[in-house]
Formats: C-alpha cells, structure tokens, sequence
C-alpha cells in the first residue's frame, strides 16, 4: 500500500506540474479524496498555521506593492548596481539576494534584469554572468527570506522539533549568500567574452545593440512609498528579533506552565499590523492590493498548503509505521538522499513552497536530524534545471547581446552552472552549521 499511494502522489505531482498554477494545488485535494474514500485513511489536519502565515506575509508585501515600496527598493537596488559597474557579476547577485531576503518574493529580481544587463555590456561583460547568477541568487534567497512563503512554511513544521525560527535564520542565510558568493565569483570567466561572441558581434553589427552609457535616473519617489518601506522592514525586523530572542515575545502561565507567544502567531500578527499601517499612513489604492501580482503569487502558496500539505500528511499519517520501519533506515543510512529527492520534486514543480509543502512532513516523518532536514531543504531552489520557469525565461528575454540562452541539447543553458554551484554549496554549507547550531 506505500508504494501505491506513494506512486499516485508522484502521478497526481507530474500531472500538475504540467498544467501548473492553481492545478497544483487543487490535485493535492483530489490526493486527500483518494486517500480518504478508497484507502480509507483518517485525514490529517489541514496545515493551518502555514496558511494563515502566508496570508499574513502576503498581504503585507501586497500593501508594500500597492503603496510604491517595491518600486523604491528598485530604485535602491539601481543605484547600488551602479556604484561599481565594473565589479557587477559579483555585486549584482548579491543584490538580488539582498532584495529577496528583504521582499520575500523573487519578482523584485524582474526589474533589476535590463539594468543588469546594460551595465555589463557597457563594462565589456558578458551579461549572462551576472544575469544567471542574479536570477538564481532572487531564488536561492527564498530559503532563508523571513516574509517568504517557503520560509513560513517550513517555521511552521519545524517548530515541533524544536527548531525555532531564529535558528532556521542563523543556519539558512549564511548557507544561501554562501552559495551566491561562491557562484558569482566561478563564473566571473564562464562563457566567451564578448570581443569573441559571434552572437554579440552579429547584433552589435546589425545595430540591434545600442552601446549606451547612461546614469541612474533621479526618478522621483513618494514620501507614502519611502514609508511604506520602512513600515514594512520594521516589522520583518520585529519578526527577526523575536525570533532570535524569545523572551521578548509575551507569555502566560497556563496550569502551571508557562507559553510563550509562537512564532507563527508572531508573524501573522506582526504582518498584519504591518498592512494596517502601510494602508492607514501610505494611502495606496486600497483595491490594487488585492490584485497585485504578490498577492496572486500568494494565493497560489496558500491554495498549494492547502492542498499540498494536506495530501503529505494525510499519507504519511496512514503509513507512519512502514515509513519508521523501513524507509527511515534507508533515509537515515543514505541521508543525503532526502537532499536529492527535494532537489527532483523542486525541478519538477518550479516552486520552493509546493516543494517544501510535500516534503518536509515526509523528512519528518522519516525521524531524519533536523539539521539534515534543514540542509536538504536548500535543494529546494531547482527550479533553474529545467529552464521553462519565468525567471529563467525573462533572464533571456532581457540579455539583449544574446549570451543568456538555452542551449543546443536544452540542459547545456545558461543558469546550471551557476544553479549546481548555488545548491551544492548551500547544502554543504547548511547542513555543517544546523550540525552546530541544533
């Protein structure tokens, strides 16, 4: 009976995957239907606490959006690209990082793509390096951004180990700008320069490329989008900090016990409070928030919990003894498996969340160390092996010299040098720390 129920939940994942979007989410619900009404297994809980944690989150960064923010922190990250050009394949990932980590959503990485690109080929280098770099660090950021709906996720499974979501920080952000600086810094020579691309020449021979070197606008900014940027940093401020130091966070004596406020309580409050005050002292288009791309993208996160989530549980919840009984001791022999399955399911399903939402229970429920978990997880930004992502696709679109492409046998592309570098690194480097830190 695993294997069959194990078998539908990869049928029912590849069948998703190709329509994608909602799909996803609503197949995770037709597992549950499966499970229940002809295996006959007693449903598990649906992972409420990850929902309302992603809806919190969004709905802060969705007022962020409304208001301007997002388009200021653009405006940053510009005029921090452009403070030394010549240094960009470096400088740009870790910006893309840096935004990610601060915005929870990788779309910030969007707008950074023709600045990228223009300022390489102005300083004579080839944009594909720091393009695919820029775009896998957006990604690798998820993983340890405290506001992403991956990250909410996984504070939300990990709390009943024991792991908090000051420890998930402390082992996941260094692990991830690691695995940034490491990319960036061996591939500073991938690929021929652009004196030697045929490609390049032929556009710039064409005149399809206009060299230009043109200064950072001084583009105007509201005094609401400035606030609600700083709104918004301070609550994931507040949220870091709590997190880092329990005793901050409120607690109440209940039969003689004391409980201390959760952190999945402490976001969603905190997140909350954030919105109200973005929309009450930054007065966005109250209707635009609903409507924005973060929320949809949000959206789509919490209809994947939903389902996703639930789905995992469920099967893990009516095969808890086989999985204790054989394939932890596999799992726990071979542990560096559970690292290469996240890694497929995520090159699959193109989401770090849907990835983390099937996957973590089963890491789970396999008895693995949490830091073992923890450092497999990092292999849930693969959604550059397969470039058919939006990142990757736009990342293309953007590099106007032609050097950011998918290649001739389709895995040969631009972003899996850069990507391997990023994972391989990040799981090394976040499973030695969790190994200290947990």
């Amino acid at each position: 009976m695993f294997w069959i129920q194990l078998l539908i939940i990869i049928v029912l994942i590849f069948f998703g995957a190709k329509i994608g979007d909602v799909f996803m989410g609503l197949l995770g619900g037709v597992g549950v239907a499966i499970f229940v009404f002809l295996f006959h297994i007693q449903p598990a809980s649906p992972p409420i606490d990850v929902m309302l944690i992603i809806l919190g989150v969004v709905l802060a960064a969705s007022a962020l959006q409304s208001s301007g923010g997002l388009n200021f922190l653009v405006h940053l990250a510009e005029k921090m690209l452009r403070q030394s050009p010549k240094h960009i394949t470096i400088i740009a990932p870790v910006v893309a990082w840096l935004f990610t980590f601060m915005a929870g959503t990788g779309h910030v990485v969007y707008s950074l793509l023709p600045i990228i690109n223009e300022l390489a080929m102005d300083n004579d280098i080839r944009p594909e390096r720091p393009i695919s770099n820029s775009i896998i660090a957006s990604q690798q950021a998820i993983t340890c951004s405290p506001v992403s709906a991956a990250t909410a996720a996984m504070i939300g499974f990990m709390a009943p180990l024991g792991v908090n979501f000051g420890t998930i920080l402390a082992v996941c952000v260094p692990a991830t700008l690691l695995g940034v600086l490491v990319s960036a810094f061996s591939t500073m020579r991938m690929g021929k320069e652009l004196a030697q691309d045929p490609e390049y020449q032929r556009r710039l021979a064409e005149g399809l490329i206009v060299r230009t070197e043109r200064k950072a606008e001084n583009k105007e900014t509201s005094k609401a989008a400035r606030r609600s940027v700083i709104i918004f940093l301070m609550g994931v401020l507040a949220i870091v900090i709590m997190g880092l130091f329990k005793d901050l966070r409120p607690s109440w004596e209940v039969d003689g016990a004391v409980t201390s406020l959760s952190m999945a309580y402490t976001i969603e409050i905190i997140m909350l409070l954030c919105a109200t005050l973005i929309i009450v002292f930054c007065r966005p288009a109250i209707e635009t928030i609903l409507s924005g791309s973060i929320f949809r993208a949000g959206s789509l996160a919490i209809v994947c919990a939903f389902g996703l989530a639930w789905m995992s549980n469920t099967f893990i919840s009516g095969q808890t003894d086989f999985i204790k009984e054989h394939v932890a001791t596999i799992v726990n022999q071979y542990p560096w498996m559970l690292a290469v399955i996240m890694f497929v399911v995520a090159a699959l399903i193109t989401s770090q969340g849907s990835t983390t939402l099937i996957m973590i229970p089963i890491a789970i429920a396999l008895g693995l160390p949490a830091y073992i978990i923890i450092g497999a997880w990092m292999a849930v930004n693969a959604n550059f092996f397969l470039p058919v992502s939006s990142q990757c696709l736009a990342a293309i679109s953007f590099d106007t010299a032609g050097t950011t492409k998918i290649g001739k046998y389709v895995l040969n592309h631009s972003f899996m040098i850069p990507g391997m570098i990023n994972i391989i690194v990040s799981v090394i480097a976040a499973t030695l720390i969790g190994s200290i830190l947990i």
